[in-house]
This record gives structure tokens, sequence and C-alpha cells, in this order.
């Protein structure tokens, strides 16, 4: 496994482009090391909300699938998606990254449950109007997305009226800690009213190589209202107990404590 170049972080503004060419080459590069240590955990037909591992077999924020025109954004490997598909959806998949629909590609191979993948963006969805049932992203590209309001209203013009869209982040109260899995991650040390991107610059070639943007509660509520959604649930999945996965910030020691993954849920009005 190839060691992670040396990174600098600032706080600055980045756009979409800058935000979208960054993400995309970090995770065609994480791809793998991403699927190696998180498949498992995942599984080929599994899906799975947040690292806390409640999947939506146990939250059912999705409701009754079957027959359902689903498109997953940000799907990475398909998981989700596949797994809806044996619950009787019919599944489209969209990512950012060429590498991570290789590994859908490989899976589909494996599982013998195949998803139609795009790559793509989610601010410019390769369908035409009212496409899909519901549309949905498990931690797949909403906080890596600069122009948040076109992403959502792309979602909201590829939604029939009373579709459903549901997607996990990170908790926006996480923006004010460390992303620590230990009790420094605990501590307090920014504003959860400080919007301003987190950004690393590669040293090497001193290019943006990751950005990440944050929301707030109240901000997400905002944007989901303008574009014609009305919200039915902000699920806060809760760490369960005997559950002692670490994935990067998120712990047993912090996830007793504080939430780490919101999801959303809304239908389209």
């Amino acid at each position: 496994m190839e060691p992670h170049p040396p990174v600098r972080v600032e706080r600055r503004p980045v756009d979409e482009r800058e935000s979208r060419v960054a993400n995309q080459r970090d995770w065609d590069a994480y791809a793998d090391e991403y699927q190696s240590t998180h498949g498992n955990f995942l599984g080929d037909v599994g899906f799975v909300w947040g690292p806390e591992g409640l999947g939506e077999e146990q939250l059912g924020l999705l409701g009754d699938v079957s027959g359902k025109r689903v498109l997953e954004v940000g799907s990475g490997a398909n998981q989700c998606s596949r797994w809806l598909m044996s619950q009787g959806a019919w599944a489209v998949g969209l990512d950012l990254s060429f590498r991570q629909l290789q590994h859908a590609r490989r899976i589909d191979e494996e599982s013998g449950l195949r998803v139609p993948s795009v790559n793509g963006t989610a601010t410019d969805l390769p369908f035409a109007e009212d496409s899909f049932d519901v549309v949905f992203s498990s931690f797949g590209a909403l906080q890596f997305v600069s122009d948040i309001e076109v992403a959502v209203a792309e979602v909201a013009r590829v939604l029939v009226s009373g579709g459903r869209f549901a997607f996990s982040i990170t908790h926006p109260t996480r923006w004010m800690f460390p992303d620590d899995p230990s009790e420094a991650g605990l501590l307090a040390s920014q504003s959860y009213w400080d919007r301003t991107p987190y950004v690393e610059i590669d040293d090497a070639s001193n290019r943006v190589a990751y950005v990440e943007h944050h929301r707030t509660i109240g901000d997400w509520v905002r944007i989901l209202a303008a574009c014609g959604f009305v919200l039915k649930d902000i699920a806060e999945p809760q760490w369960p107990a005997g559950h002692e996965r670490i994935w990067g910030g998120w712990s047993h020691i912090r996830g007793v404590l504080t939430p780490g993954t919101a999801i959303y849920v809304a239908d389209l009005a």
C-alpha cells in the first residue's frame, strides 16, 4: 500500500470545479484502499448508512422500494444499490470516481447482481426529469460538493412528485471537533458556524488534494425547502453497544457521547 503524500491543511473558499477535480483525483487514488479496508463491513450486497453500522434494513428510511426506480448518488462500488436490487428495486449508481465504479463492476461479476453505473457529478445528473422514485446518498457525495444548491435542485429535477430523497452525511456538529477517534476528538476547537471549507494541499505539487464542505443543520433544512422538499426526518443513529470498529474519526469513545452521522429524509412536494 502506497503511503499517503504529505499534505498541509488550509481553511479557505473553494469553488465547484476545484472541489470536483480534487475529490475525483483523491477518490480514484483512494478507492483500492477504501474497498480493501471497508468492503467487508459494507458487504457486497449491503446497505449501511454510516460508520455506526446501521443499515436500511433496520432503519427503513426509503420505505418499500419494490418496483421503484432508484438513483444512488456517490455510489462507490454500488453496495447499497445492489442491496436495493435484491429487495426488488431497479437501481442506478452514479459516482465521480471511475476507479470506484471499476470496483463496482468487479463486485457485479462476483455477486451476479449487476447495477447500471454512470461516471458523473451530483451537480449535473445525466438523467431526464421524473426519472426516479427515490434518490439517496449514503456518505457518498454531498459534503464534497461546493454548489450544493445546484446538486439538490438536480435531485428534485430527476425525482417524480412525491419522490423520496434521503442522504447521510457527517453530523454537522462534528465540524466543531478534531477528526480524532480518541478522547481528543471530544474537545470542541472550532466554530460550528464557520462554513469555510476544509482543504488539503499536496505539498509536492502544491495543488488542492481534498475538499470537504460544511453546512449547519439549519442550512440543510433551508436548502431542501428551497428546492421543494418537505422534511420528514433527521435520523441520528446511536452508537450500537459492542460496536468497536474505528472508521476515521468515528469510534465507540466518541459515538456513545455525540452523534457522528445525520440522515436527512425528505419528500418532493
